[in-house]
């Protein structure tokens, strides 16, 4: 900067001279000074790939961020950086010199936009939020969805990536792409899906597949931290003494894949004719039916240490573990039959 004040001065005084301090000074000054001229909370500045350095002054000083667009422009050349400027979107929120502007633009550190994926969603509900979110199509995700050479070392079984995109919270620039998002939530699986934990698969003679099908059952029927053990448990007794494991999610998973479900799962339900159906089919489903968290990916391999082989709703986020059958009946008749009846009642 300062060699190219000296050229500007040195052109100054050719031009003639009068007033060289003055001018030279009250430059500085401007570009020095502090601006804020929005009213809002904040502003967001789109940089196009491309973008000529006077488009990209006109769009700050029509946003406020820097006085008028030969302040930034001047700044810019003063920095010698006027060709470093990247491009995206960039969030200002307080007073900035126009010198500071071209350093924020220059860093490339632009706005990331969160964007949430909750434990338990499935592939659909995200692509979703995906849309909702502005960051593209729902089919878009969708298709991304599809890429299952990220994770075919892994589950090279895997006709998508189901039960790999990890429920997390993810900060996005704004032109981010599915496939862009989807590659980092796999990475986000690969990490939670530590290598301990494929090593503890392989001792219990379970394929990764296996382990985050498992693992999605226990999310979809628990929300409770307490109780991902125990639910695994459960399903860990009856595989292994060949019991059908009746989840519930699993047939309502099989009838939104075949777009019949309208939110309430009825007894006719349970014979919808799906390889999903567990009431109907022995062992695990054939993949996953949900993104599990992390907590529920360490439960399936490793079940808490007790004989359960049934488990029911209490109606308050937690349920009600039986080892026998009548045990189990005693607690539906209190917390599905007499609770429910209660309810009638009192309405």
């Amino acid at each position: 900067m300062l060699r190219r004040i000296v050229i500007l001065v040195g052109a100054l005084l050719v031009l003639g001279g009068v007033g060289v301090v003055v001018v030279v000074n009250e430059l500085s000054d401007r570009i020095a000074a502090s601006y804020r001229g929005y009213a809002s909370a904040e502003v967001l500045v789109d940089i196009e790939p491309g973008d000529s350095i006077q488009t990209i002054a006109e769009r700050l000083a029509a946003a406020g961020v820097v006085r008028d667009n030969w302040t930034f422009r001047l700044a810019a050349w003063l920095s010698g950086r006027e060709r470093e400027l990247q491009a995206g979107e960039y969030h200002f929120e307080q007073s900035l010199s126009a010198i500071e502007v071209v350093d924020t633009i220059v860093s490339g550190k632009v706005h990331l936009r969160p964007i949430t994926f909750v434990e338990g969603w499935t592939i659909v509900e995200m692509a979703r939020t995906f849309q909702d979110a502005a960051f593209g199509t729902a089919e878009a995700f969708l298709s991304a969805a599809r890429r299952v050479e990220l994770i075919e070392e892994l589950d090279p079984t895997a006709t998508d990536l189901e039960g790999y995109l990890f429920p997390e919270t993810y900060s996005l620039p704004r032109g981010a792409t599915a496939d862009d998002l989807v590659e980092v939530m796999v990475a986000e699986f690969r990490q939670a899906f530590s290598v301990n934990l494929r090593e503890e698969a392989e001792r219990r003679r379970m394929t990764v597949r296996a382990v985050v099908t498992l693992a999605s059952l226990i999310q979809k029927e628990t929300g409770s931290l307490e109780e991902h053990q125990l639910v695994s448990a459960v399903y860990n007794n009856r595989l292994r003494i060949g019991m059908p494991l009746q989840c519930d999610p699993t047939v309502i998973y099989a009838l939104q894949l075949a777009d019949l479900y309208n939110g309430n799962l009825t007894r006719a339900n349970l014979e919808f004719d799906s390889p999903y159906n567990t009431y109907r089919h022995a062992g695990l489903p054939p993949g996953p039916i949900a993104s599990a968290g992390k907590a529920a990916l360490q439960a399936a391999l490793r079940p808490a240490d007790v004989g359960y082989l049934y488990f029911v709703s209490r109606n308050d986020g937690t349920h009600a573990f039986a080892n026998t059958l009548n045990e189990h009946n005693r607690n539906v008749r209190r917390f599905q039959v007499e609770y429910f009846r209660r309810q009638r009642s009192e309405s």
